[in-house]
């Protein structure tokens, strides 16, 4: 990964890029990509990673399998390092929505040592295999979706068609409803989680950055940290305003409907170049791409899963990402599993099964 997990592609020039299971010649993602594609390569069934701007959903994607988080103070953040300590929290990758829902189980909850996060309400686990059955399809059709249009479609074609598709498929078995909803101010939102997460990064490990952390730290990671050093109060604050000014935009849509839907990335992973490999990469256009739609579970805290759905025409992952309201996970792993259950991926084609 890269230090500090400072990045989106996993491409570390020091210690070497942690490559997709689908492709050796492009990379898993970050900053959770190891964990990723050792669940992608079947290597183990679960792995876990920590989600500060998509980290575990963004490599999940690109990976072809599952990545979940709960709503911010869900799952225990006793032990591990405070890089991000108001965005980052632990989340799983797995190879299916059931085997997300079983490591959930096992390790959310609240333990007295949890900096800044009180007790959170108790947790419901929903019941998967009730969707063997009519109450399953029933409770289903009573979900709604909100989608931004002009958000949706603003990554690569061959992922929004794919999400389209997936979409349609839902409706037609289910009978979900899907509203058109704005989710305003998009950028100025991304801009207040990056000037967040950098001025809460540099906070925690600056002093030792500049001490040792300069010379063992790969040259993107120096270009990111040098940014990150730049941010000052005034900006922090201005970044705090935004996010409980999106905040209420978010609650408000979710008076309307239950999820969010969205692509999780706006790219499907791409080469690892030979550049790369030696200096790292630091890549805007794709970075902006690649973290798109990861902003809002980590700078509101919401929970959010994404589902693998299909490929492209060079047969790598696309996934679907669902973002739930405050402590709806079950919500959301329940219609994860709905949409898992319809969608069957074989590469390079996608099949849909509407069970008809």
């Amino acid at each position: 990964m890269h230090e500090f997990g400072a990045g989106t592609t996993n491409i570390n020039s020091i210690h070497g890029a942690a490559r997709n299971p689908y492709n050796r010649r492009r990379y898993a993602g970050g900053s959770s990509g190891g964990s990723a594609a050792v669940v992608a390569a079947g290597i183990c069934p679960v792995s876990l990673g920590v989600d500060g701007g998509g980290s575990v959903r963004l490599p999940s994607a690109l990976c072809g399998i599952v990545g979940f988080k709960g709503t911010f103070g869900r799952i225990s953040s006793s032990g591990v390092i405070p890089i991000n300590w108001s965005l980052g929290m632990i989340g799983i990758h797995a190879a299916k929505v059931e085997d997300a829902l079983i490591m959930y189980a096992a390790i959310h909850g609240h333990l007295p040592t949890d900096p800044i996060v009180s007790r959170p309400p108790p947790v419901n686990l929903p019941l998967l295999k009730d969707l063997e059955h009519h109450q399953g399809e029933n409770h289903t059709s009573r979900i709604t979706l909100a989608k931004y249009t002009k958000w949706f479609e603003d990554c690569d074609k061959e992922v929004y068609k794919c999400c389209y598709k997936v979409l349609d498929a839902v409706q037609r078995r289910y009978g979900c409803k899907v509203i058109e909803v704005t989710v305003p101010e998009i950028e100025e939102m991304r801009l207040a989680h990056y000037i967040t997460i950098g001025s809460e990064c540099f906070t925690s490990f600056g002093l030792d950055y500049n001490k040792w952390g300069r010379q063992e730290a790969a040259m993107d990671v120096r270009a990111t940290f040098a940014l990150y050093s730049s941010f000052n109060n005034q900006e922090f604050l201005a970044a705090q305003r935004m996010r409980r000014r999106q905040m209420h935009f978010h609650m408000e849509i979710f008076k309307k409907a239950d999820i969010i839907v969205t692509p999780t990335t706006g790219c499907t992973a791409k080469p690892i170049t030979e550049s790369s490999l030696k200096h790292g990469e630091l890549n805007y256009i794709d970075g902006a791409k690649l973290v798109r739609y990861q902003i809002a579970g980590n700078f509101l805290g919401l929970p959010a899963i994404s589902i693998p759905i299909g490929y492209d025409d060079d047969g790598m992952p696309i996934g679907l990402q669902l973002i739930g309201s405050p402590w709806a996970e079950a919500t959301l792993l329940w219609v994860a599993s709905a949409i898992e259950k319809l969608t069957v991926a074989r590469q390079p084609e996608v099949f849909y099964d509407l069970l008809s």
